[in-house]
């Protein structure tokens, strides 16, 4: 297993920006997804991006309520995801959480999670 640790959270108004930022560290396997994920308070934790390396090739995903606004990406050398958020709005507020599926055995790892409020 891996060590993910989450940083570039914090309060930003409606309509700001905020990048955040997730590291591995403790394992040389291979990174197949890195991801992010939130949780609001009383709601279940719900996906908000990944991108997978395959080759040369990074594939990504968002959900829908993200679309156009976030954007993932990754440094393989640094072992490390961002997601840059633009354009926040309220109903973004949660701990976002960090992601990675690593090999061998494709075993899931999450970072403690970084809080991220929009507010005026």
């Amino acid at each position: 297993q891996v060590h993910l640790v989450e940083s570039g959270g914090g309060l930003v108004q409606p309509g700001g920006s905020l990048r955040l930022s997730c590291a591995a560290s403790g394992s040389d396997d291979t990174i197949y997804t890195m991801g992010w994920y939130r949780q609001a308070p009383g709601k279940q934790r719900e996906l908000v991006a990944t991108i997978t390396r395959r080759g040369h090739t990074n594939y990504v995903d968002y959900a829908d309520s993200v679309k156009g606004r976030f954007t993932i990406s990754r440094d393989n050398v640094k072992n490390t995801v961002y997601l840059q958020m633009n354009s926040l709005k309220p109903e973004d507020t949660a701990v976002y959480y960090c992601k990675m599926v690593v090999g061998p055995g494709y075993v899931d790892n999450w970072g403690q999670g970084t809080q991220v409020t929009v507010s005026s």
